[in-house]
C-alpha cells in the first residue's frame, strides 16, 4: 500500500513540475546542453545543378595519350573501350526470362569469343560467338529453381566464382563446366565479387564483408558493419587496391579494411540521415579508384572524391547519379538520374560541361526515362536506357549522333569486347557489331 501511495505521489509531482522551461525543473540541464555542446554541420547543403552548363565547351580526348589500366576490373574503372564499330548487325543469345530482372545489376563474363551468363532457373550458360551453347550447368534444387536465383559471377584464371541471392557460393571449371565446390552462407549475397590471389571477397545483405578461399570456398575472415533494416535494392560495390579492400553498404557508409586481416582502416558516412525512408531509397554508384583516390555518387545529390589511404574528403560535387562513373586521365564522366551528362575535372571536381541527353531524344513522355549505364571510347559515349535504346553521343560536343532501338524494356549497361558491344535484357543477350 505504501509503495502504491509513493507511485501516485511521484506521478503527481511530475505532472505538476512540467517538462517546459516555465516549470523550472529542467532549466539547468537545458542550459548545460546549449552552452557546452555545439553542433556544426560538416557538409553544407548546396544547390543541385539540374540545367545545362557550358554546353558549347568542346571536350577532346587524344587516344594516344589515354592511360589504359589493365586492372580496371578490380578498381571498377572499366568504362573505357577501344570499340568503334558502326553497330549495323545484331545477334541474340536467348535464354529463359529472368523474372526479377528489374532488380538485377548484371555482369557478363566474356572469354575470348565466348560469353557466360545465366537464366531464370540458375542455369549457367556458356555460348560461343555464333550463340551456340557449349555447356550448361545447374547447381540448384527444384525448390531453389522456382525462386529464380540471381547470380553474380567473376572469372579468375580457369575458374568461375558464383554467388547468389540464396546465400550460396560455388566454383565451376570454365573448360568443362564441372562444379568444383559449393558453400552455404547465413545470409544472401548482394555485391560485386573481387578476387586477389587465392582469395575472393563479397558482401551479404547484412552488410558483412566476407573473405573466402578461392580453392575451397572456406571462410577466412568477416568484417561486419551496421546491420540494415532492409536489404539494398542495388548491388553493393567493392574495389581492391594494394593491401586495401574498400566497399559500400546499404547505409551509404564507405569502409576500408586490411585485405589480409579484415581489420578496419577507415570509414566514412555519406548519408546524413537516420530516417527509414531515406535509407530504404538510397542507391550508391559503384566505387571507382584512380590514382589513389576513389570516386562515387548517390541518388541523394552527392558526388564524392575521397583519398584512398586516409578516407579524407577531397571534394564533393552536387548532382544525383547511381551509375558507375568513368575516369580518363584528368576527366570524370557521369550521367545523372535525370539524364544530364556531366564532365568534371578530376583534381578539383570543377564541372566543365553539363549536357541534357534525354531532351535530345524522343522518348515516350508518359514514362520515366533514365540511363542504365554507359561506356566510352576516345570519341563516343554509348549510353543504355531503361526503354531499350542505345544512344551514341559525340564526346566533343555532347550531342547525340545515333540511337538504336534494341528492345522496348530495360537493357543493361553496355559491355564491350574487341569489335562487339553486348547488352543484357531479361530473356537474351544482344551482340551489336
Amino acid at each position: 500500500m505504501i509503495n502504491i501511495l509513493r507511485y501516485i505521489f511521484f506521478i503527481f509531482f511530475l505532472s505538476y513540475c512540467s517538462f517546459h522551461d516555465s516549470g523550472g525543473f529542467w532549466t539547468k540541464e537545458k542550459e548545460i546542453e546549449q552552452n557546452e555542446i555545439q553542433f556544426k554541420k560538416v557538409f553544407l547543403d548546396k544547390e543541385i545543378i539540374t540545367r545545362e552548363f557550358n554546353s558549347n565547351f568542346k571536350i577532346s580526348l587524344n587516344k594516344s595519350n589515354i592511360k589504359f589500366n589493365e586492372n580496371s576490373i578490380k578498381d571498377n574503372n572499366d568504362g573505357y573501350t577501344v570499340f568503334d564499330n558502326q553497330l549495323k548487325t545484331k545477334i541474340k543469345y536467348n535464354f529463359s526470362k529472368i523474372k526479377n530482372f528489374e532488380k538485377l545489376d548484371p555482369n557478363l563474363i566474356i572469354l575470348d569469343k565466348n560469353i557466360i551468363f545465366f537464366d531464370n532457373k540458375g542455369n549457367i550458360l556458356n555460348f560461343d560467338q555464333d550463340s551456340k551453347l557449349i555447356w550448361k550447368i545447374n547447381n540448384y534444387s527444384n525448390e531453389e529453381k522456382k525462386i529464380g536465383p540471381l547470380l553474380t559471377m567473376v572469372q579468375n584464371d580457369k575458374k568461375l566464382i558464383i554467388a547468389d541471392n540464396l546465400a550460396k557460393t560455388y566454383a565451376i571449371d570454365l573448360k568443362s563446366g564441372k562444379i568444383l565446390w559449393t558453400k552455404k552462407n547465413l545470409a544472401s549475397f548482394n555485391s560485386q565479387i573481387k578476387v586477389s590471389k587465392n582469395k575472393f571477397f563479397i558482401s551479404d545483405v547484412n552488410n558483412n564483408l566476407h573473405c573466402f578461399s578461392l580453392n575451397s570456398g572456406d571462410l577466412i575472415w568477416t568484417h561486419s558493419t551496421e546491420k540494415p533494416f532492409i536489404s539494398s535494392s542495388k548491388k553493393l560495390s567493392i574495389i581492391l587496391k594494394k593491401d586495401l579492400i574498400v566497399f559500400s553498404n546499404s547505409f551509404g557508409d564507405i569502409t576500408a579494411v586490411d585485405l589480409n586481416k579484415g581489420t578496419l582502416v577507415w570509414q566514412i558516412s555519406t548519408l546524413n540521415s537516420d530516417m527509414y525512408e531515406e535509407i530504404m531509397k538510397l542507391k550508391t554508384s559503384n566505387i571507382v579508384e584512380n590514382e589513389n583516390s576513389i570516386y562515387f555518387s548517390n541518388n541523394k545529390g552527392k558526388f564524392y572524391s575521397i583519398d584512398l589511404k586516409t578516407g579524407a574528403v577531397n571534394w564533393i560535387q552536387n548532382f544525383s547519379s547511381e551509375l558507375r562513373p568513368t575516369i580518363i586521365n584528368n576527366l570524370i564522366f557521369s550521367i545523372s538520374e535525370d539524364g544530364y551528362l556531366y564532365v568534371l575535372e578530376k583534381k578539383s571536381g570543377n564541372i566543365l560541361r553539363i549536357t541534357n541527353i534525354l531532351k535530345q531524344y524522343k522518348f515516350n513522355k508518359k514514362e520515366k526515362n533514365f540511363s542504365t549505364g554507359f561506356i566510352l571510347n576516345s570519341k563516343k559515349i554509348f549510353v543504355s536506357t531503361n526503354n531499350g535504346s542505345l544512344i551514341v553521343i559525340n564526346i566533343e560536343t555532347g550531342k547525340i549522333i545515333n540511337a538504336i532501338k534494341v528492345d522496348k524494356d530495360k537493357i543493361s549497361r553496355p559491355f564491350a569486347n574487341k569489335k562487339n558491344i553486348f547488352l543484357i535484357r531479361a530473356d537474351s543477350i544482344i551482340k551489336l557489331n
